[in-house]
């Protein structure tokens, strides 16, 4: 699976709803660096 890519998807669908990271982290049950995270393709756990 390609990290970065997936970051992309994730990033323009999250930006596309009109959501902050910190509102989709919350909508999640997660922190809001773990959205960055998988947005920068640093991470995808």
């Amino acid at each position: 699976m390609d990290q970065i890519k997936t970051g992309k998807f994730i990033s323009e669908m999250r930006k596309d709803a009109g959501l902050t990271q910190r509102q989709l982290a919350d909508m999640l049950g997660i922190s809001d660096k773990t959205v960055s995270k998988w947005e920068r393709g640093v991470s995808l756990r």
